[in-house]
């Protein structure tokens, strides 16, 4: 084999071996500093007891309204609850009833 010829080859195998490297370079880079590497771990755990909070609030929430849901239940409606949203709502009293203004 001629020199010239070792020399394209060796020229071929670094251009290859230069861009394994470059990509090797891109995917450590990405693992250290993307958008799922070791310095967003911090942030993304952060994130995640934000949203398990808020998870558990809304729970909390529905359980609630679940609540309120099966006590307002047209066929077996708790008379108390009714009455006090009716009050609170549209202001509704009794005709046996008297209302006294609060003093500010």
């Amino acid at each position: 084999m001629t020199p010239r010829g070792l020399k394209s080859r060796l020229k071929g195998a670094h251009g290859s071996q230069g861009l394994a490297l470059g990509a090797l370079l891109l995917l450590g880079g990405l693992a250290i500093a993307g958008p799922w590497g070791v310095l967003a771990w911090g942030e993304n755990l952060q994130l995640l007891e934000q949203r398990t909070a808020q998870i558990a609030a809304l729970r909390d929430e529905k359980a609630r309204l679940e609540n309120l849901n099966a006590l307002l239940h047209p066929d077996h409606a708790d008379p108390d609850l009714v009455g006090e949203l009716l009050r609170r709502n549209y202001n509704v009293v009794h005709p046996d009833e008297i209302v006294l203004p609060l003093d500010d």
